[in-house]
């Protein structure tokens, strides 16, 4: 059964700080977002600095709702797709944004992994694959929050346990995922669980992010740089073949400064297999930096605004993805459009359908063991 999440009568408004977040100018703000439709209610925590950067979270889907990131101007802006109401986003949970996900971020084969000689069936809800944990993954769940303030950060702590069986995955799983905001700028996003029982697990967050401005009509002129030689091929269900291939002299080839825009229509056999799921790019790209959180993963600019997002992770790989399927029939925030092209996910992650490919990093988890992941996304001055 979902856990309900309990207030002391209305939500409040109200601010939790550290002394240590106080002094460095930072702050958290904790009020209500709505309730589900069976009166549930979802809180939302805001988390500021003094740079006029500003993150909002919510307990739905443990979704990142909104990010304000000032321009070279200036000028603060939300960078993240979303909606301005829990509706919204029940109403289009097929396109996840913002969300934490879980149990198994990307695609399964067929739904179906084996485990100690036992077969696994995951609902299929991405044609035969099943995607980012079946039709009710984490980002369809209500979390319970707390503040997670230390020195020097602002944060919010969100857990949720994942009953045995839930979505067909063994064990009941304990994930606990704390946001947390800096003076530095940086957003970061830590990760850990734990299982009773032997069980698969690939959790990330799906923000879609638009440097220029949630809402503007595209992310082609974006300049993106992936520290990844190589990439996983994949058929054309969108499943790897198994191979990890050298990006060079191929469309996935983001080693130096590259527009979104240059190669996403080339004539390529794999671009050819995302077109017909909608074209652009949904790859996931085996990073070099081998989990280093120090070393720089991924950057991507905005000539037009200023904006650059660097982004640090502990995980072997990324997926990035175009916004390929979004096709101005959805309104978000504000009463943006959000149309084909204008957004781009970074999902760091263990490779889709780890369980069924034994050369992939192990997705893998057992009682006893602690599963961490943090990745960190940083926005420089421009």
């Amino acid at each position: 059964m979902q856990p309900r999440l309990l207030l002391n009568g209305i939500a409040l408004s109200l601010m939790i700080s550290t002394f240590g977040a106080q002094a460095a100018g930072l702050s958290n703000q904790h009020g209500s977002f709505g309730k589900m439709p069976d009166g549930t209610p979802i809180e939302k925590y805001t988390l500021k600095n003094s740079q006029g950067v500003e993150a909002v979270v919510i307990t739905y889907g443990g979704v990142l709702q909104s990010l304000l990131i000032p321009d070279k101007n200036g000028k603060t802006e939300d960078i993240v797709l979303g909606f301005d109401d829990v509706d919204g986003y029940i109403k289009n949970g097929n396109v996840y944004f913002g969300a934490t996900i879980g149990r198994f971020g990307n695609r399964i084969a067929d739904g179906r992994f084996e485990l100690d000689g036992k077969t696994y069936q995951i609902p299929q809800n991405d044609g035969s694959n099943a995607l980012h944990g079946g039709p009710e993954g984490f980002d369809k769940r209500v979390w319970k929050a707390k503040p997670a303030d230390e020195d020097g950060w602002v944060g919010v702590e969100l857990s949720y346990v994942s009953p045995d069986g839930e979505m067909g995955f063994p064990g009941t799983m304990t994930t606990h995922v704390t946001y947390s905001l800096n003076e530095e700028n940086e957003l970061r996003i830590q990760y850990r669980a734990t299982t009773d029982k032997p069980t698969v697990l690939n959790l990330t967050n799906h923000s879609y992010f638009n440097l220029a401005g949630a809402g503007s009509p595209s992310v082609l002129d974006q300049v993106a740089t992936l520290h990844a030689s190589r990439y996983t091929p994949v058929t054309e269900k969108l499943i790897p073949t198994g191979e990890l291939a050298e990006v060079k002299g191929t469309p996935m080839d983001f080693l130096q400064p590259t527009r979104f825009g240059e190669h996403i229509k080339d004539d390529h056999e794999q671009l050819k297999f995302a077109e017909a799921k909608a074209g652009g790019f949904d790859f996931n790209w085996v990073l070099d930096t081998e989990g280093d959180l120090s070393k720089l993963a991924t950057e991507v600019y905005d000539p037009e605004s200023g904006r650059r997002l660097l982004m640090y992770t502990t995980e072997p790989g990324v997926q990035l993805y175009t916004g390929n399927f979004l096709d101005g029939s959805i309104k978000g925030k504000g009463g943006k459009t959000y149309s084909h092209w204008s957004a781009f996910t970074l999902e760091t992650q263990h490779y889709p359908d780890s369980p069924n490919q034994p050369d992939f990093p192990s997705t893998r988890l057992d009682p006893g063991e602690t599963y961490t992941q943090t990745t960190i996304y940083k926005f420089p001055k421009p």
